[in-house]
């Protein structure tokens, strides 16, 4: 599911799981343990989150897995992709860069966001379709109008369409955008510049910007995981979710 691999100073975690690396429990604990691996090794300097398999990203949760689960496992899932791989991410101590070249969707949108930056290539994609399937977007209620603004982050969240790499730029959410051929060239070309510097430097400046840039974050993440634990005991959540996997479109109920 998730393969690794440290090159000159850069360990490189790629998402495996075919064929759209749909987002598991398995899933999400080899992630957080290769970015434990990453923190553990003091060879390692920076950190590139990207994709093995073409065209994909992260297509967001396994829905017909999440849909088969109790409230209490979406509770665990949901507190794994909103708080622990935040705190992952934080406890890192190195820089860490997310090469997109597909589609990134829900909650791989949540793991993106987690990086210090994010390098997109043409193909690539973005949403938050939650809406559509019965859940809700919560993390990023609390980022997002932070970063695009509150009405743009509206449209974005609760309409669930998708957008291209140059209208995620324009809004702040991509830090480049780079040809596709070059996608991994520029990442670990990007990352060999943090790597040269100073590791403790580093590790101090980014927990200091973190907790500047990322105020009340982890607050923000516990009610998110409420909100989508609460929202997954409704008739809606379930009738999209089953829709989803029976590839129809949901017949709401407002219940």
């Amino acid at each position: 599911m998730i393969d690794y691999e440290v090159q000159d100073g850069v360990a490189e975690i790629l998402f495996n799981n075919a064929p759209v690396n749909a987002i598991t429990e398995a899933f999400l604990d080899a992630l957080i343990e290769a970015m434990d691996r990453a923190r553990r090794d003091p060879a390692v300097r920076a950190v590139i989150l990207s994709s093995g398999i073409p065209g994909r990203f992260c297509a967001g949760l396994d829905l017909p897995a999440f849909l088969r689960g109790t409230p209490a496992d979406a509770h665990r899932v949901v507190g794994k992709i909103y708080v622990r791989i935040s705190e992952a991410q934080s406890a890192l101590g190195k820089p860490s860069i997310a090469a997109i070249g597909g589609a990134a969707r829900g909650a791989g949108m949540s793991i993106a966001i987690t990086c210090d930056m994010i390098l997109a290539a043409d193909h690539a994609s973005f949403g938050y379709p939650e809406v559509d399937v019965g859940l809700l977007p919560a993390i990023h209620f609390h980022h997002l109008p932070r970063i695009v603004g509150r009405h743009r982050a509206f449209d974005l969240l609760f309409s669930g369409r998708s957008f291209d790499v140059t209208e995620a730029v324009s809004l702040g959410l991509v830090s480049r955008h780079v040809p596709e051929a070059e996608l991994m060239a520029e990442a670990r070309r990007t990352a060999a510049i943090f790597a040269a510097k100073s590791p403790t430097l580093m590790r101090l400046g980014k927990a200091a910007f973190l907790r500047a840039a990322a105020a009340g974050y982890h607050e923000g993440a516990e009610s998110a995981v409420d909100l989508v634990s609460t929202v997954f005991g409704t008739e809606d959540c379930r009738e999209g979710l089953s829709a989803f996997a029976e590839k129809r479109k949901p017949r709401w109920t407002g219940r």
